[in-house]
């Protein structure tokens, strides 16, 4: 681990932080249930009958961004009509403008 970036390192940390350093030096990734990330209404209506309290979403939840490949598929689905932005999308064309 880098000394200088110990201080953004969590146990909830995301383990693909430091390729996040290079292309998203702005956000935080970590791991939470899909509870604890408090989504938009619009996200949780169309995960009815999932346990939200198992249910896994790798994100920067200041920045509302998702990494889809340590989220969930259904939630990573359900969060695309929403304000939060795929990582990709992030990375790609910088954040949507609201």
């Amino acid at each position: 681990m880098h000394v200088r970036y110990a201080h953004l390192v969590s146990a909830r940390s995301c383990p693909d932080w430091p390729e996040f350093l290079e292309t998203a030096p702005d956000l935080h990734f970590k791991h939470y249930t899909v509870a604890e990330a408090k989504l938009p209404a619009e996200a949780l209506v169309n995960l009815r009958g999932i346990p939200l309290q198992t249910v896994a979403i790798c994100a920067d939840l200041a920045h509302h961004v998702f990494n889809p490949e340590h989220t969930d598929p259904s939630v990573a689905a359900a969060l695309r009509d929403t304000h939060w932005f795929d990582l990709r999308e992030w990375i790609a064309r910088g954040p949507r403008q609201l």
